[in-house]
């Protein structure tokens, strides 16, 4: 078990199984040492924030599709040991109208991103509020990440 599994015990994370695609894509592309996850969403959550869904469950939405961009990068390298830094999280928000607290829910990802790769897991990033996401998931996550061999 490598070191960043172990902080995943830690934590009391399992991450979950490998997503389907809902389309003709692959779930993570690496161009030397940089990987890019495709967007990741909440599948157990779904609904409006600011609507049907309060920020904590936003932000729960949040973390649980940053948790499936996890499992894609364990699945391309084998390890998350592998990651070096989490460069860029782009975060899309199925928002109410009127609703503006975007980076309140986007912090759910950035959380965990922090709690597993400490200060390798601080980021850059965007939180774009949105009218619909695909299947009615509340959020939805992508990750770029530069890793070492």
């Amino acid at each position: 078990m490598g070191r960043r599994d172990e902080r995943l015990h830690e934590l009391g994370i399992v991450l979950p199984p490998l997503p389907n695609s809902l389309g003709n894509y692959i779930p993570a592309n690496r161009a030397g040492n940089l990987v890019y996850t495709s967007g990741q969403g909440s599948r157990s959550i779904k609904g409006y924030v600011g609507g049907d869904l309060s920020i904590e469950e936003g932000y729960a939405a949040a973390r649980e599709a940053a948790m499936r961009c996890l499992a894609c990068l364990q699945a391309e390298l084998g390890t998350l040991d592998k990651v070096e830094k989490v460069f860029k999280v782009l975060g899309f928000v199925r928002s109410a109208p009127g609703f503006s607290s975007q980076p309140a829910v986007m912090n759910g990802a950035s959380d965990l991103f922090v709690e597993v790769f400490g200060d390798a897991g601080r980021h850059a990033r965007s939180a774009i509020g949105v009218n619909e996401l695909p299947e009615g998931i509340a959020v939805e996550v992508e990750i770029l990440v530069s890793v070492r061999d």
